[in-house]
């Protein structure tokens, strides 16, 4: 539905012809359009807005780096809030994570990850190692290079002549299997996988594997089995490849820690960081890296990328005052609580709409998922195109949440919900209230089956 009937012409174009109101101004969880009307971000954008909108410290840090410079280029000058934002966010990294490339945004973050760990197969004697083998379904990035990792032929298909396909295994959708072994049996099935197609590719071959240790808009938040992460990273390990994890949308507390790895104690070897890094604020991202992958790049020569606005002295000041305020806030706790409070909120609504078959994630990156048959987890007929309908009726009441094709993003619908750290419980009141009108008037509109209330 069109809530802007007839918006001005626009020079602008993005992923289609859709048209929204012109945004007004934010404040906290919410939203105004140029009309006044308020919204409850109920996604935080897509997953970035991790400490709220109009936060007074982090608008006050930008103000006075505006006052002295807004640009500085990295070949011909260092800057201080570059310097403070990575000596902090190496603070927050597992034990010898400690040398930290700045970018503008996600993609940047996993192809300068891919292209680290290339190097250094390079400059350790190990040329023949390049392959890096993720998940499908996943979503790394819409860069050419971070897109030959992404499992979802959606994004991918179009450019496939101009990709050089990375190996993928199943990612571990365990929720879905009908067997007779546990989850955590599951969780080690799909971890040998990792296994299997490093032996299929040649061990030689074979650089690294990425992952997000808390899935996001390709799995809707999913989540493994405890056991999967522990084999993973034995296997990682056995093999002599590098464990590169994915927490652009799951880092910086967005899942009740600082990392998702840190649920599992994972010790990656390099991370990729964007998203709630910078909450919005400003164009950000991390490539964090252990310390003697970038050393020995460093003494082969150097690293042989980077981009104009790499360790931007406005975008580090405003990003150095994001991660301050996570843990003067104490935002991680409160995504835990929070987090855990709205979960069993949407896990409650299982019983009033049968056809949500699972609720699943952790902290405040969650999502529920749309079947036709909870039982077998069927998908509902994809011409209906449920992912659309329902985002549009919780958007006409002023409730914005974020949806994907589950199923490799061709068919199958789930809906993140994962407003702002800074949520509190009332504020879960709400975003439920007007979450359960929408789904009354979807389950109406679709006719689908309504349960006890």
């Amino acid at each position: 539905m069109n809530l802007q009937a007839s918006p001005p012409p626009s020079n602008l174009f993005y992923q289609s012809r859709q048209r929204r109101p012109l945004v007004g101004e934010a404040r906290g969880i919410y939203i105004w359009d140029a009309d006044g009307r308020r919204y409850i971000d109920g996604s935080s954008g897509a997953m970035v807005a991790n400490i709220g909108h109009g936060n007074e410290h982090v608008l006050d840090a930008m103000r006075s780096q505006m006052a002295k410079t807004t640009f500085a280029y990295r070949l011909h000058f260092e800057n201080e809030p570059a310097e403070r934002l990575a000596r902090l966010t190496a603070s927050r990294m597992p034990e010898g994570l400690d040398r930290v490339f700045f970018v503008s945004g996600g993609s940047e973050a996993v192809e300068s990850a891919i292209k680290l760990a290339r190097q250094h197969a390079v400059a350790t004697g190990r040329e023949g190692r390049w392959k890096i083998i993720s998940r499908y379904p996943s979503y790394h990035g819409s860069t050419l290079g971070a897109l030959a990792l992404t499992g979802m032929e959606l994004m991918s298909g179009p450019f496939e002549p101009m990709l050089r396909q990375m190996p993928k295994i199943p990612a571990p959708t365990c929720y879905l299997d009908r067997d007779d072994l546990s989850m955590e049996e599951r969780g080690i099935r799909y971890a040998d996988l990792l296994r299997d197609e490093i032996e299929l590719q040649g061990p030689e071959s074979v650089l690294g594997f990425i992952m997000e240790p808390v899935g996001g808009a390709a799995t809707g938040a999913l989540v493994a089995p405890d056991s999967y992460y522990r084999r993973v990273t034995e296997i990682c390990r056995e093999y002599g490849i590098l464990l590169i994890l994915d927490e652009v949308m799951s880092g910086a507390g967005r899942t009740g820690r600082f990392l998702a790895a840190e649920h599992w104690d994972l010790k990656p070897d390099i991370v990729a960081l964007s998203k709630g890094f910078a909450a919005g604020y400003a164009p950000l991202g991390a490539m964090v890296a252990q310390r003697d992958i970038a050393d020995a790049v460093l003494a082969a020569g150097g690293f042989v990328h980077g981009y104009t606005y790499a360790g931007n002295p406005l975008a580090c000041a405003a990003g150095l005052a994001v991660l301050e305020e996570i843990e003067r806030l104490e935002l991680c706790a409160n995504a835990r609580e929070v987090g855990d409070l709205l979960m069993a909120e949407l896990s409650g609504l299982k019983a009033r709409y049968p056809f949500i078959g699972d609720v699943r994630g952790k902290g405040l990156l969650l999502a529920f998922e749309l079947v036709s048959d909870p039982e077998f987890m069927t998908p509902l007929p994809r011409e209906i195109d449920a992912h659309i309908h329902l985002v549009e009726e919780a958007y006409s009441r002023g409730l914005i949440i974020y949806s994907r094709r589950t199923r490799g993003g061709l068919e199958g619908d789930h809906f993140m919900v994962c407003p702002p750290l800074i949520t509190s419980r009332e504020q879960v009141g709400e975003i439920m209230e007007v979450l359960t009108a929408s789904l009354d008037a979807f389950s109406d509109r679709l006719d689908l089956p309504r349960g006890n209330h």
